[in-house]
């Protein structure tokens, strides 16, 4: 079957681009490791001892880059509904981040600690039309927070991805009520005609 000129653009402007290079290059496993890793360089969110969640890991960028942070000094629990390939480094779990067998599962690995640093990259399935894809990002990133507010420890971290639009200040406006910090990052690895930011929610309350 014929691609569409649709298609046949997005996978030039995909193949052309620096960032997917870049990956193939250096071992990543998608151009998305390098916002997380643009975001570290300005923020040193991530240190070697932490003990860090991945939240829609698959197929593992994030994950890749957490681990090296780390040096071997700390934790980096992946979770997704997907499988993905083993990672030097990261302990996987496969399920859906809201069930409570999945956080038993987190519980089991971590013992009576709690979480430094909970990360989400998760986007919903993108139907095209810019209202509904907003508003299922915010929902997957409102779930997020409901697990952070169970695993993450006092002045623990939490960086999430939104899509910019309707329910944007509420969550946002959530946020501050719960972290003493709040800023927005957009990396220049995310394209430009993308509507999403990253949010980096600091310092939970105790």
């Amino acid at each position: 079957m014929a691609r569409s000129k649709t298609s046949q653009k997005w996978l030039k402007e995909h193949f052309d681009d620096v960032y997917v290079q870049r990956a193939h290059q250096e071992g990543y496993r998608g151009r998305a490791a390098y916002k997380l890793l643009e975001i570290q360089k300005r923020d040193h969110l991530i240190k070697p001892g932490m003990i860090v969640v991945d939240l829609g890991a698959a197929p593992g960028g994030w994950s890749q880059v957490v681990a090296k942070l780390l040096k071997g000094n700390g934790k980096i629990i992946a979770m997704d509904l997907l499988p993905i390939d083993p990672i030097d480094g990261v302990d996987f779990i496969l399920g859906d981040f809201r069930d409570a067998e999945v956080i038993e599962q987190l519980k089991e690995r971590i013992g009576d600690q709690k979480v430094d640093l909970v990360l989400s990259d998760i986007a919903p399935n993108m139907s095209g039309v810019s209202d509904v894809d907003q508003s299922r990002s915010m929902y997957l990133a409102e779930l997020a927070f409901e697990f952070v507010k169970i695993v993450l420890k006092p002045h623990g971290c939490f960086l999430v991805k939104v899509f910019q639009g309707a329910e944007f200040e509420a969550f946002i406006k959530l946020l501050r009520s719960h972290f003493d910090r709040i800023v927005m990052r957009k990396p220049e690895a995310s394209r430009n005609r993308s509507r999403e930011l990253y949010v980096l929610a600091s310092d939970l309350h105790s």
